[in-house]
């Protein structure tokens, strides 16, 4: 797998759990560790996206 393939993979997921995080948050019973958890996952794939960016030598994105 490329390392652009790679960063797709990653993007899709993270952007998958931003919806899980929005419905999470949106549902009165939801679970504050849940969600905490949820974000810690996204967290870690966007320093995932970053440091294999800065290794292939892609300028870092914004958000």
């Amino acid at each position: 797998m490329t390392i652009q393939a790679h960063l797709a993979t990653l993007q899709k997921r993270h952007e998958a759990l931003e919806r899980d995080i929005e419905t999470a948050m949106a549902q009165p019973g939801s679970s504050d560790l849940k969600i905490t958890e949820l974000k810690r996952k996204k967290l870690a794939l966007k320093q995932e996206m970053e440091r294999l960016r800065h290794q292939n030598g892609t300028p870092p994105t914004v958000h």
